[in-house]
């Protein structure tokens, strides 16, 4: 049984979150044939998740991480930096899942414990995981429902929430854009890329390989054993974990049922300190929209890698995993607007890295946190949740390769099957076209 990658990672833009932190140490990439007990297909929250929990529960054993890039490059350096406890199902109109939400919640918080473990056992500068909290910032009537929407949802559960005037949304962001906002406290707020530098150095301490710029292009099940193929080698290993999120997709699984979307983002330069003073606002906070297909905003301080504001808005469904060029550009004059409509005293401030950033949903926001074949897990699909989802999935698949029974494997292993997509090209174009439709529809937010 031999699955064959029909395409390994393409990025457009840099990895801001890693640009602008000091380099790395040069790559350290497989050369030759190797040997493991567990080997792990992406280096990414899920990858590196899994490898600690697979330390764990089998202490002693070989584990080799494959990544394609360079680790904090790829996803992992492409997101908004939010670790989020609460339901954020991204294809309602105010982030409220189907129900009952206590058992996510719980999972969540499950997994922004496992990561401040992580920075505590790892010695990662704890900048890179703020217990900060979130706002929904609201900039509209319509959008202000969305958010009391969503306290009630919180509150029927027990979850507090804390509803921020106009004054207060000001106060804390700088910005007058906003007619309301809705504080939740449990999100922590991550320099992704510091986290998964620190978590990869830190397992490399342990005793992991972690071989970068190694994409796999090849798996094999011969004699009992799994062969990665690698350009430069080979990885034989009893066990293999796909953690690759969309990219699952790639070697045969879940084909049809996987929407890859790319949404984008854009970071400015670092702000003078006249720039800081025309903005007032709090050095650090995070604003996601009240509706879903809005626009996220972020700034950081020092810190976590300089005074920066981040804007991200704008998503597109990409069934080959490659936004264009065109895209990104077009894209990044979109954030130029949101971030003068919300900042006009900083309007002439530069943008200094406009990046895209894969993600993976379906249709009926289930993982794929489950056995694929003798020898073989995967950890993977996150629908749009890749800090907490993807820590839970990886953790979930190292369980379920141990043969450890949990909360998590009993969660993800009672999902569904992702629900089969419409035929190409009519899902891309109907995708696009609704998500474009609920941009529009967002208006202000």
């Amino acid at each position: 049984m031999t699955h064959i990658a029909r395409r390994t990672p393409v990025f457009r833009g840099p990895a801001a979150w890693s640009a602008i932190l000091p380099g790395q140490p040069a790559p350290i990439p497989l050369n030759g044939d190797t040997e493991a007990d567990f080997a792990l297909i992406g280096g990414g929250f899920a990858g590196l998740s899994a490898a600690r929990r697979l330390m764990q529960l089998n202490p002693g054993a070989r584990i080799v991480v494959a990544e394609a890039g360079r680790l904090a490059e790829g996803a992992s350096g492409r997101n908004s930096g939010f670790m989020i406890d609460l339901p954020h199902e991204l294809t309602s109109d105010d982030y409220a899942g189907a129900g009952d939400d206590r058992a996510i919640i719980a999972l969540n918080r499950h997994a922004i414990g496992f990561a401040g473990q992580v920075v505590q056992d790892y010695d990662i500068d704890p900048n890179f995981l703020d217990p900060a909290g979130k706002v929904n910032g609201a900039a509209s009537p319509a959008a202000d429902a969305l958010n009391r929407s969503y306290a009630a949802h919180l509150a029927s559960m027990g979850e507090t929430s804390e509803m921020l005037d106009a004054q207060s949304m000001t106060e804390l962001t700088g910005s007058r854009h906003y007619l309301s906002g809705l504080y939740t406290p449990g999100t922590v707020m991550l320099q992704p890329a510091g986290y998964i530098r620190g978590f990869g150095d830190g397992l490399r301490r342990d005793g992991v390989v972690i071989a970068e710029n190694t994409p796999v292009t090849a798996l094999t099940r011969t004699g009992g054993a799994w062969h990665l193929t690698t350009a430069h080698g080979t990885i034989r290993a009893r066990t293999a974990i796909l953690t690759n999120n969309g990219h699952l997709e790639s070697f045969g699984f879940a084909r049809g049922r996987l929407m890859q979307v790319f949404l984008y983002a854009s970071m400015t330069a670092e702000l003078d300190a006249g720039a800081l003073a025309r903005l007032g606002g709090q050095p650090r906070w995070g604003v996601t929209p009240s509706d879903p297909m809005g626009t996220t905003m972020r700034r950081i301080d020092t810190g976590q890698g300089g005074n920066r504001i981040v804007t991200r808005t704008c998503a597109t469904l990409e069934p080959g995993m490659v936004p264009s060029e065109s895209t990104l550009r077009r894209a990044a004059a979109t954030h130029r607007a949101k971030f003068a409509q919300r900042f006009p005293a900083l309007a002439d401030v530069r943008q200094e890295y406009s990046w895209a950033g894969h993600l993976c949903l379906t249709r009926n926001a289930v993982a794929v946190m489950r056995q694929l074949d003798d020898g073989l897990f995967a950890g993977c699909v996150q629908n749009g949740l890749g800090t907490a989802r993807g820590t839970l999935t990886g953790i979930g698949a190292a369980e379920l390769a141990s043969g450890v029974v949990s909360d998590i494997t009993r969660h993800f292993t009672a999902e569904p099957e992702p629900t089969r997509l419409p035929p190409q090209p009519f899902a891309r174009l109907g995708a696009n076209a609704y998500m474009r439709w609920r941009g529009w529809r967002a208006g202000q937010e």
